[in-house]
């Protein structure tokens, strides 16, 4: 930290899948507060996942709220706030009233996965993703064409859209009704931007053509900024009041933030609602033969922005989720490691509740469980669950490697599933290689947070941030090649009866 700043801490707000949450760190980079709410999630029919992003604005509200308070501390004594976000749900809003015209449509959803016709790859050299239901920028454009005018008052500029950043960062920074005569910051960063399908992956702006072509008017979408820079101050009647916001970043790039990933090189995967394993490539963008894609990982102002490989596996953290919540075999998320059998007995369960995502991109595939016999019991589609996770992480590890040519000694691992140390070990098992859990696996708020601090120069650099992170635990292979290509086998057996069910 400069010697010679007054303040004590930096805040963050990180706007997950399920929850939103709000960390308070200090110069240490040690989380000294945090506060964190969930929100429904709206299933209106099958294959459609939708927020309320009201209540996602409240609970952003209450999360800051409850962190200031636990510490007592008032916001003169913070220099900075980071946001990070799921990145690929969007929201439309009226600029006059701030009122969103429909749900936030997911990024798990699958109702625009029609934008693929006939070559999903077909706009891969420009944005560096497919053409499927995963980007923003379709989203946008169902919702100004399913709701009744919407297109109309687009057109007229009486709307705004973004993603779900751009509508907290437009809340925070004072809505419809600005703050102080100043008018409500309507802003995206380069990583967030370049999840839409409507951003340039070189230039880092709005191209006007895909916009077009894809149903979005360009008068709704935010200004582009770099990840690192001047998002306005928290508006005067907030709890942060006068904060500046120095740094926004997409979830999975905060957390590469979080975990000090600024080599080319270095690789995390995240273990969240999904997972998302993402590869520095440098100033360069690259991209991919092997169904991956190519993103911005994060931009200082005044420099250069750094890209990406991603893989990213729709389902991860939620398929222990779905073994509780639907199934009910266990009665929270931390049994499942309890329960967990020696081996999965035969059985295998490939995740594909909304298709496959990275490599395979098959939307047409179901969720299925293989396998199964009188010997089959609950452990058993725990232990079929763990390894579902990691499998998937291998996938996209091989696709990487293709990709890049960079051989993976270790990974970096972060997200709420990586406490469970069988899964860790699994990991590295079928990986073959080194899986390294931080010291605080909470890398995406803390990413969030370090981008701010640097923006606002509470820290000197990367340098000094990536020092701030140390590892809790390293885990290594013990399996032979043999146990390894015997399950990777069953497991792709399983994934081929998964196929064609949609």
């Amino acid at each position: 930290m400069t010697a010679s700043h007054p303040k004590q801490y930096v805040a963050a707000i990180d706007q997950g899948t399920t929850s939103t949450r709000c960390v308070i760190i200090d110069a240490a980079g040690q989380v000294v507060s945090s506060g964190q709410y969930e929100h429904r999630q709206i299933m209106p029919r099958q294959g459609w996942v939708e927020h309320d992003p009201l209540e996602i604005w409240a609970n952003t509200r209450r999360a800051v709220s409850s962190a200031m308070v636990d510490i007592d501390v008032s916001p003169d004594r913070i220099a900075a706030l980071g946001l990070t976000n799921q990145r690929e749900t969007a929201v439309v809003w009226e600029k006059a009233t701030g009122r969103p015209i429909h749900n936030a449509i997911v990024w798990q959803d699958t109702r625009t996965s029609s934008i693929a016709g006939d070559d999903p790859r077909r706009w891969l050299d420009r944005t560096g993703l497919l053409a499927n239901s995963y980007p923003a920028g379709p989203k946008i454009a169902w919702i100004l064409d399913h709701v009744e005018g919407a297109r109309a008052r687009a057109e007229a500029g009486e709307l705004l859209a973004g993603t779900i950043d751009t509508w907290l960062l437009w809340n925070l920074t004072g809505g419809a009704r600005g703050d102080d005569g100043h008018p409500a910051v309507h802003a995206t960063d380069v990583s967030n931007a370049s999840r839409t399908l409507l951003m340039d992956l070189r230039t880092c702006q709005w191209d006007e053509e895909l916009c077009a072509e894809i149903g979005v008017p360009l008068s709704v979408l935010p200004e582009i900024r770099p990840s690192l820079g001047d998002f306005g101050t928290v508006r005067r009647r907030g709890t942060l009041a006068g904060v500046p916001i120095a740094g926004v970043l997409g979830d999975q790039q905060a957390a590469m933030f979080g975990q000090g990933c600024f080599e080319v090189g270095d690789a995390k995967n995240t273990y969240g609602t999904g997972l998302f394993l993402l590869l520095n490539t440098g100033e360069q963008p690259q991209f991919s033969e092997h169904g991956l894609l190519s993103t911005v990982l994060y931009q200082r102002a005044g420099e250069k922005p750094v890209y990406a490989l991603e893989g990213s596996v729709a389902v991860g953290g939620s398929l222990v989720q779905w073994l509780r919540d639907q199934l009910g075999i266990i009665r929270s998320a931390e049994e499942v490691e309890q329960i967990a059998a020696e081996d999965n007995g035969g059985v295998f369960i490939v995740p594909a509740f909304s298709g496959l995502f990275a490599p395979r991109w098959r939307p047409d595939a179901r969720g299925v469980i293989v396998g199964l016999t009188r010997f089959a019991d609950r452990s058993h589609l725990a232990r079929a669950a763990l390894e579902a996770t990691a499998l998937q992480t291998r996938e996209v590890v091989e696709a990487m490697v293709a990709d890049s040519g960079i051989e993976l000694s270790s990974l970096r691992v972060d997200g709420g599933m990586t406490a469970n140390d069988t899964l860790m070990q699994l990991q590295a098992d079928v990986l073959g290689c080194e899986v390294v859990r931080p010291g605080n696996i909470e890398t995406t708020a803390i990413g969030a947070a370090f981008a701010a601090g640097i923006g606002a120069g509470y820290w000197a650099g990367m340098e000094e941030v990536r020092a701030l992170q140390t590892p809790d635990r390293t885990w290594g292979p013990e399996w032979s090649d043999q146990q390894r290509d015997d399950l990777v086998e069953g497991w792709n057996r399983a994934v081929e009866r998964s196929l064609n069910w949609a």
